[in-house]
């Protein structure tokens, strides 16, 4: 079992959850072959939109749920790929500013520029930080 970090606006979360998928680094395959299932995802949302910095806060969890991946056609030309994922109900948004100085993550002096890959694989520790965190 492997432990993943999406970083995700807001927005696009929110749908993933509704529609229970993941879907990251703007539709690429690659980071999603990455994942197993049983594997657990939490998302990461600088923003509440694509482009904005303005949220910075932990924002969905879930587990995937299968072994697929497959393309849902969005518009004409994107056509992005997809995952499964169980999303877990309770949990609450949570600001990354509340457990950073925790976080083994961000203990990194190149932490921030690591979430531009999209998707990093995080520690089980900090998983469990995070996950306890934004049961409350």
């Amino acid at each position: 079992m492997r432990y993943w970090l999406g970083v995700v606006s807001k927005e696009h979360v929110l749908k993933g959850v509704a529609g229970n998928f993941a879907q990251v680094c703007h539709g690429k395959k690659g980071p999603l072959s990455k994942m197993k299932k049983g594997d657990w995802l939490i998302y990461y949302s600088p923003g509440d939109k694509m482009g904005e910095s303005n949220l910075k806060a932990f924002t969905a969890i879930g587990k995937i749920s299968d072994d697929e991946i497959f393309q849902f056609k969005m518009a004409l030309n994107f056509i992005p790929f997809r995952r499964k994922i169980d999303y877990l109900g309770g949990y609450l948004e949570l600001p990354l500013s509340t457990i950073k100085s925790r976080l083994e993550l961000c203990k990194e002096s190149s932490w921030g520029y690591k979430l531009r890959r999209g998707l990093i694989e995080l520690s089980e520790s900090d998983f469990a930080l995070i996950k306890k965190a934004m049961e409350q």
